[in-house]
């Protein structure tokens, strides 16, 4: 394969991996937009159906498993919660029988025709909470516990669909996505449904992706997002990505909002009118409280903590029951429905409306189910319970249009899902919403309504892209406006040459032996992608993929590269989430050690390996991986900061769920209490012992020199560089720097966001020195611009070249992102080159390189001072 078709095959949409339907394998009494939704799921084999409330994503779920399991036999799975298992019922008896108020004698007659001499085509649902109670064949519901906590095995089925899927979004450090990933893995065919996804929440999303088997989470954060280089799991779409996200998306995942959507007739789809009225109550502000160093409040906040929201909650249930008393009062005998989130609360709800219907969650299972179809049937008046537990899945909108909420939090997919339960097709009124809040809630009402414009924004860009390009994947695909490499720009000047280009295509068309050092930062893989072009190193499948474009590279380096001359690569190894191997704990991709092998294979020699030392604070912000609490639960899961090398192995446990020992290494915390000045449990395992735990640089011990009273009354900035000189000087004590470490953290001048105390190394070949703030970035934000996603620093970029270049010789730089390498180059009295692919890096470090030709061609006052002399010795 040569380059150009390797680009070219980077291209792709959704995989289909399923099969076609027709409409006669299809229940005849479903209307067009479930048959071509159904049509559609089978022909991927695994995707996601984000119908709208009353769409009828029950019905189609069961058609769906009904089909697979006829044609390949087996058996069907659908896993929802509890509350949800009377709708699919109720859906299942009327795929079965027909018998539903809007099918018509005629469709009931064509339903039974069409059954006839079809067993198969005549479904049964049956809950099970163990595999004991199937059958060979056949559909089965089970509710979300059971599969999670094993008692049953997905991979028994052919089949399987999660309703209300929303329960993924808790990715990543989620019990039920860890363990779905692993029980659902490989399942042939297999579905999501839920009618409120969160299409601004990115993660759950990718969550979806992940479990569907479309695309790998890292994989699909690299393709899409810049991520946060202070935070885990924070994520910002990269603006010129956006439609290409959403195309993406929309091959897999299906939005709609109503039938219209797909081209069918919007009949008896006209969704209610909602009125939306919110109620403030005052706060007691005098029992404000205080915050964490002692100051009093001035007024109570309800967002400062979760045990602010609760108190804030218990204060003011009376003045909550008042209000939904009198809002209850305009109309005492309408149907309603009363949402509620504490058990408190639900108590002073019975006590006010005596008689009233409650669910709760230590009520009998069949009690709950046979309160909820009551009301469902118009014959109880009223209902209270809480969103989280009954606010999915049912169907009340018949006889029921008003809801009151009795209180508000900041849970937006258990709030959505309440609403729903009375505005959405079928709906014959206008559908009537009270909320009640104090003024200390008021960021919390704030926040909700943020996420509400957010959701529907969201839902509107999807069905409009599923209006635009319909359910083909292969028109989406073509629409995709991504680049295919840059038309190639050239910029010269006094000791310097950069190119917007591809590099590949750049070094080939470069002459051999022509530049003295290759100095650069190469893509870490899929870590991060630069440019919103199928060239960029970034945008690949996974690692393998990226060696494959790296091997069209490497070679072109090694070519016009000096014989006997250096090329000094920067990497860094990366980190790869439990969830990706099954292990449940995090572990380590050796990507050096793969950038030592590929340059070996195409013919450099490996010299050595120079140690440049991280803060693992600020790692443990990014990865979420050394943390001090996950040390004390057990310390056999924690590895080291990166890129050190001290290479440590594990055996996994015998629990992956959690990634802990079957004996675990446990440590009680060791903490210092401001207010009393006294150390708990003064014996324990302190913070500052664990940061030096966690790194990966550990000098061998000695003497100690510095004592800890000579840091107090010192800013960081000054113990940092007192620190460095003792570290230096010195012979190492390890104890005595944890010793020192822990008394700054009794002071509380031990941070927690940095490492004020790093080990510092005496040998040439680890460098603990760098400054990490020393790069192109200072400029750009000094610019006011766009910073670089990964720049490499200036110290690292200096010594390569003061070491293995000479002044006037050309130093290379194919990944040049904002010209460190040039800019360095000129500095030190070198030729720069580099080629970048991304036009707003290469145009800003354009600037930057020309600048520093122009500053280094300018001749100082000495300069001119000594002139003259200079050529009245030349004349003589």
């Amino acid at each position: 394969m040569d380059y150009g078709s390797f680009l070219h095959a980077k291209i792709q949409m959704a995989p289909q991996g399923g099969f076609v339907v027709s409409d006669e394998e299809i229940n005849p009494i479903l209307l067009p937009h479930h048959k071509a939704i159904i049509k559609w799921a089978c022909l991927g084999g695994r995707r996601a159906i984000f119908a709208a409330f009353g769409l009828g994503k029950t019905v189609m779920q069961i058609e769906l498993l009904r089909i697979i399991t006829a044609r390949f036999g087996g058996r069907g799975l659908i896993v929802l919660p509890l509350g949800v298992r009377i709708e699919f019922r109720r859906d299942c008896e009327m795929l079965a029988t027909g018998i539903h108020d809007k099918i018509t004698d005629a469709q009931r007659a064509e339903l039974y025709a069409w059954q006839k001499g079809h067993p198969d085509r005549i479904p049964s649902l049956t809950f099970i909470r163990s595999i004991g109670e199937a059958g060979e064949t056949g559909l089965y519901m089970a509710n979300y516990e059971t599969v999670r906590e094993g008692k049953l095995d997905p991979r028994l089925f052919m089949a399987a669909s999660l309703d209300e899927a929303a329960c993924l979004r808790g990715f990543g450090g989620s019990k039920t996505f860890r363990e779905f990933m692993r029980l659902f893995d490989g399942i042939p065919y297999k579905f999501v449904a839920t009618a409120t996804p969160s299409p601004n929440e990115f993660i759950e999303m990718l969550a979806y992706s992940a479990f569907l088997e479309i695309m790998d989470v890292g994989q699909a954060k690299t393709r899409f997002f810049k991520r946060n280089s202070e935070k885990a799991d924070t994520l910002t779409i990269h603006p010129h990505k956006e439609r290409e996200f959403w195309l993406w998306v929309a091959s897999w995942g299906l939005f709609v909002e109503k039938p219209s959507d797909l081209g069918f007739s919007d009949e008896g789809y006209d969704l209610p009118e909602m009125i939306v009225n919110w109620h403030e109550l005052p706060s007691d502000h005098a029992k404000a409280g205080l915050e964490r160093n002692g100051q009093g409040r001035l007024l109570r906040n309800a967002a400062a903590s979760l045990p602010d929201a609760a108190r804030e909650k218990r204060d003011s249930i009376d003045a909550r029951i008042a209000k939904m008393m009198e809002i209850r009062a305009e109309d005492p005998d309408a149907h309603r429905l009363i949402w509620h989130d504490l058990e408190a609360e639900r108590a002073a709800i019975e006590k006010a409306i005596p008689g009233i219907a409650t669910v709760y969650g230590s009520q009998d299972l069949e009690a709950r189910e046979r309160t909820m179809v009551a009301f469902s049937n118009g014959e109880l008046p009223e209902m209270a319970g809480k969103p989280d537990m009954i606010g999915s899945g049912g169907n009340y909108q018949r006889y029921c249009s008003w809801a009151i909420f009795l209180g508000i939090n900041c849970k937006f997919n258990s709030f959505i899902q309440a609403v729903h339960r009375l505005q959405r097709f079928l709906q014959a009124h206008t559908v009537r919403i009270d909320l009640i809040y104090t003024e200390a809630e008021r960021p919390a009402r704030d926040n909700m309504q943020a996420k509400w414009r957010r959701h529907n924004e969201q839902r509107a860009i999807m069905t409009g892209l599923i209006k635009e390009y319909g359910l083909s994947a292969a028109a989406m695909a073509s629409s995709l406006q991504r680049a295919m490499g840059v038309e190639r720009i050239e910029v010269k000047g006094e000791g310097y040459r950069l190119v917007n280009s591809d590099c590949v295509l750049e070094c080939q068309r470069m002459a051999a032996d022509s530049v003295d050092l290759i100095v650069t930062s190469i893509p870490f893989s899929t870590q991060y992608e630069y440019s919103p072009n199928y060239a960029d190193f970034g945008h690949t499948d996974d690692n393998d993929h990226f060696w494959q474009q790296m091997d069209f590279l490497i070679p072109e380096l090694l070519r016009i590269l000096s014989p006997g001359r250096i090329a000094a690569i920067h990497v860094k190894d990366r980190i790869v989430p439990g969830g990706m191997t099954g292990l449940g704990f995090q572990t380590v991709y050796p990507f050096s050690d793969d950038c030592v092998a590929r340059f070996k294979k195409h013919g450099f020699a490996f010299l050595s390996r120079k140690t440049i030392t991280t803060d693992v604070v600020r790692e443990n912000n990014q990865t979420y991986r050394l943390g001090w609490s996950e040390q004390c639960k057990d310390g056999s899961r924690m590895g080291n900061g990166m890129p050190e090398y001290l290479l440590i192995f594990r055996k996994p446990p015998s629990d992956a769920s959690n990634g802990y020992a079957d004996r675990p290494v446990k440590k009680a915390k060791r903490k210092h209490v401001a207010e009393t000045g006294e150390w708990e449990n003064p014996e324990g395992y302190s913070r500052a012992r664990w940061q030096l735990d966690a790194h990966g640089f550990m000098p061998s011990s000695g003497n100690r020199l510095l004592m800890p009273e000579e840091l107090f009354g010192l800013d960081a900035r000054q113990i940092f560089r007192l620190w460095k000189e003792y570290q230096l000087e010195t012979v190492y004590d390890f104890e005595h720097h944890v010793k020192i470490a822990e008394a700054l953290e009794e002071r509380g001048m031990l941070p927690s966001t940095f490492m004020l105390l790093p080990p510092h190394s005496k040998h040439d070949d680890v460098w603990t020195d760098v400054t990490r703030m020393l790069s192109m970035n200072t400029l750009q934000a000094g610019a006011g611009r766009e910073l670089h996603l990964c720049p490499l620093q200036f110290d690292i970029v200096d010594r390569a070249i003061l070491q293995y270049s000479e002044p006037g010789e050309t130093v290379f730089d194919p990944f040049g992102g904002l010209m460190t390498v040039p800019y360095r180059a000129l500095e030190f009295g070198r030729n720069g080159e580099a080629v970048e692919l991304n036009p707003a890096y290469f145009l800003d470090g354009c600037k930057y390189v020309e600048a520093k030709a122009r500053a280094k061609a300018m001749p100082s006052l000495f300069d001119l001072m000594g002139a003259p002399a200079d050529l009245a010795e030349a004349a003589e």
